[in-house]
């Protein structure tokens, strides 16, 4: 199976967020053709989730994990510690109070 450039993945994740009016923004611009992704969910209310891709060896996939919640501020803590050993990592942030981030829809959720 042919894997996608994180560029690629990034535009099109962006598009279907655009789709469905929710806001988001690449805060971090990793590397083009196989840097790794993290998604920052800001609901707006002090609160955030950072999730990231990782290969489930039981199921024999890689899925949306949770990385780290709780106070946005703690969360950025989280992203800044990834990124000080990873300097090809994107981060995107999405917004929205009601906490939808659609990477559990299919085509995003593994």
């Amino acid at each position: 199976m042919a894997r996608l450039t994180s560029d690629f993945w990034v535009k099109a994740y962006l598009t279907r967020l655009r789709l469905s009016d929710i806001p988001a923004f690449v805060t971090a611009r990793g590397d083009a053709t196989a840097g790794a992704v993290l998604v920052k969910l800001n609901k707006l209310d002090g609160q955030a989730t950072l999730f990231q891709r990782q290969f489930d060896f039981t199921e024999d996939r890689r899925k949306w994990s949770i990385l780290a919640e709780g106070l946005e501020a703690d969360v950025d803590q989280s992203v800044a510690i990834q990124q000080s050993f990873d300097d090809d990592l994107w981060v995107i942030e999405v917004e929205d109070r009601q906490g939808r981030h659609l990477l559990d829809e299919p085509g995003l959720d593994e």
